[in-house]
């Protein structure tokens, strides 16, 4: 007789509220953060291969004050507002991580928030130019005073949506985002290449791997192939 292959069995985790990165985890920004870091590390004369390694997750700033450490940290804010501009600016090459549509949609009347290092008008018009609806609870960069690793971004989308910290799962692509959100006592769903180097509890190649269910008495079950 034929071998008959068996699917492998999902992992479910149980929540009471999702807390979601964006760039990485919902919308794949890659193409416009390698051209305008790479530009960036170019007029600083690093290299641009060691600078990718360090910006993915962190609000510029912080990323600025790793890679030019003599550096006075009014400069690093100066320049990071420049470069927010920029990257508001261009959208190019800005496409929804597969299976994210379906993934907002089924979250829909659930707890969850949008907890982002980048501010109000660049995660607008990332998500516009992803065709994704933001949800309606948004922790941006101006809303924590420390970027992540840091976890006040995960600990506050928990607050604002009254849920403890330990009830809640955090979806994230970096080692920054996910050490936050480990920080903050937070079970974390890796999403994508760079997740599962970084000690996620569970890591998917997309979102089209995750399958969200409403249970009984305010619970999230999430099924994770």
């Amino acid at each position: 007789m034929p071998a008959t292959t068996v699917p492998p069995t999902p992992t479910v985790l149980t929540a009471r509220a999702l807390l979601l990165d964006m760039d990485g985890t919902l919308v794949n920004s890659d193409a416009v953060v390698e051209r305008i870091w790479r530009r960036w590390a170019e007029r600083h004369g690093l290299d641009g291969d060691e600078v990718m390694k360090v910006v993915h997750g962190r609000q510029g700033y912080a990323s600025m004050a790793l890679l030019l450490p003599e550096r006075p940290m009014e400069q690093n804010h100066a320049d990071n507002a420049r470069m927010l501009a920029e990257e508001t600016a261009d959208v190019a090459g800005v496409v929804p991580i597969p299976g994210a549509p379906e993934f907002l949609a089924s979250l829909r009347g659930l707890p969850h928030a949008l907890v982002t290092s980048a501010d109000v008008p660049l995660s607008t018009a990332r998500m516009a130019a992803a065709g994704l609806e933001l949800p309606e609870v948004r922790v941006t960069a101006e809303s924590v005073g420390a970027s992540k690793p840091d976890p006040e971004g995960f600990l506050k989308g928990a607050a604002e949506l009254g849920v403890a910290p330990a009830d809640c799962v955090v979806f994230e692509d970096s080692a920054a985002g996910i050490e936050a959100g480990r920080s903050a006592g937070m079970r974390v769903v890796g999403v994508g290449p760079r997740a599962g180097l970084h000690g996620p509890d569970v890591v998917v190649a997309d979102l089209r791997q995750v399958r969200v269910e409403a249970a009984a008495g305010g619970e999230i079950r999430l099924y994770v192939a």
